[in-house]
């Protein structure tokens, strides 16, 4: 199920489906934690996706193949690798805000709020007219229509949605427009002069890519072209929320420095850095950077022969183009919780969230394979190129992947084996102490991915470009 999994993906890339047959899947298959769906296969096969591409690079460099290799299983906890962090003798606290999760609505639904960051909390209790008190939010929404406060929510600039089903999905102008698309594109946006790769013993030795990403997916993008050896600078800003724990999670081998954009001299700044950049990574909603003179079009005449990878929440067509959105939301509007709530019931009522974070850290590692195979193209032809990928197109892909037995489902372990967890994790010394944490999973003949610096927190390093590494 792994390669037929793969074998959807590599054409969206241009690459042949029958290269699929090449990686060599192990540790089993769904159901491997209790839900519907093949979560273990998604994982496995986007790591797959990148694995190969990776080997594409390596044999541009040096005439010689290897082999692809990725455990389903291990696969699987990567969906979840934040979960599997030890900072010193202690746990690294993935605690989320009190207020948020779904609740009852007046017309008998369920409605999401995602209350994690400040201001998506502030809109939501904005909205209620309530203090952040979870039973006084209860007590607000059930005086909601489930539709009305989703809209009422996302016209205050928060985020989240009601619960749906599948059906009801499919009938929605934004899942149409979703299925219109392939599952990622990658679009020549510009010409310049095919670009060699720079020296080095790693496939992508020298690369040198700009993470303006937050959250998860975008963040696992930039982390998995580090443990192929690109040089990853991520850029964020004081006043910028975000979560900690998820920082130690995706920022192995990255460097990390402030600019804010707000400024018209940080803006510069990180325009000089494009200039010397190979791939810029960005997460923002549509439209968002062109304000600032960031766009594709833009960057690509600024930087020619710049790879730009573009994540969204939502995709770029379709009347949500520009809505807010996480994992857990397109969980939510797409029928995903009200299936998992369906078929494995949990001891509260509601929609559920499956287990993992699986659209996030798919859709990272696509976007990863994504750059890879626009850099692969730069070097043979030339251009500029935008990779393009939303949560929910990845989100679409892992439902038509198709379930499990909803026995089998139900009956799934709820964790992996201490003696597994051991295997797979790894120490690094990091600046905030001794971290634990899952290695790269991935397994490659003759350049094995590892990450070459530990993560550091946020702003550690000043805005510029070390020299080019090599190895």
């Amino acid at each position: 199920m792994p390669t037929d999994a793969l074998r959807s993906i590599l054409p969206a890339a241009g690459l042949s489906a029958d290269r699929a047959s090449t990686v060599a899947f192990t540790g089993g298959t769904d159901p491997i934690l209790p839900t519907p769906f093949r979560i273990g296969v998604a994982g496995s096969a986007t790591l797959a996706a990148t694995g190969l591409a990776s080997a594409d690079l390596w044999e541009m460099r040096t005439g010689r193949r290897q082999s692809v290799g990725v455990d389903v299983r291990r696969a699987t906890a990567s969906l979840r690798s934040g979960h599997y962090m030890k900072l010193g003798d202690g746990e690294v606290s993935a605690r989320r805000n009190s207020i948020m999760g779904v609740y009852p609505t007046k017309d008998g639904r369920w409605s999401y709020l995602h209350c994690n960051f400040p201001n998506h909390r502030a809109a939501a209790l904005t909205v209620l007219g309530v203090p952040e008190d979870r039973d006084a939010v209860a007590r607000a929404v059930l005086n909601w229509n489930a539709q009305d406060l989703e809209e009422a929510i996302i016209a205050a600039k928060g985020a989240g949605g009601m619960a749906r089903t599948h059906a009801e999905w499919a009938q929605h102008p934004q899942a149409a427009a979703i299925a219109s698309l392939p599952l990622m594109e990658i679009i020549r946006i510009g010409d310049s002069p095919p670009e060699p790769l720079p020296p080095g013993n790693r496939p992508l030795s020298g690369i040198r890519v700009l993470d303006l990403t937050r959250v998860l997916a975008g963040p696992t993008c930039a982390r998995t072209l580090a443990e192929h050896g690109a040089d990853v600078l991520k850029i964020t800003a004081p006043h910028l929320p975000n979560l900690g724990y998820q920082e130690f999670d995706t920022g192995h081998g990255k460097w990390s420095a402030h600019l804010d954009l707000r400024e018209a001299r940080d803006v510069e700044v990180l325009r000089g850095l494009v200039r010397e950049a190979d791939v810029f990574s960005q997460g923002y909603r549509p439209g968002t950077l062109g304000s600032r003179g960031l766009s594709p079009e833009e960057l690509a005449t600024l930087r020619p022969g710049l790879v730009y990878v573009s994540l969204c929440a939502f995709s770029h067509a379709g009347p949500w183009a520009s809505r807010r959105g996480f994992d857990t939301v397109v969980q939510t509007v797409s029928g995903i919780t009200s299936r998992q709530a369906e078929v494995v019931p949990a001891k509260t009522p509601g929609p559920q969230f499956y287990p993992v974070s699986a659209i996030d850290y798919c859709t990272g590692y696509l976007m990863a394979f994504g750059a890879m195979v626009a850099l692969t193209r730069r070097a043979r032809e030339g251009g500029s190129w935008l990779v393009r990928i939303s949560l929910a197109q990845v989100g679409k892909w892992i439902v038509d992947l198709g379930e499990v037995a909803e026995s089998a489902a139900r009956d799934a372990p709820a964790e992996f084996s201490p003696d597994e967890l051991t295997r797979w994790s790894m120490v690094s010394e990091t600046p905030s102490g001794s971290l634990r944490h899952l290695s790269p999973v991935v397994q490659m003949s003759e350049t094995q991915p590892h990450w070459a610096r530990p993560s550091v927190p946020l702003g550690y390093n000043r805005p510029e470009w070390p020299a080019r590494s090599t190895s």
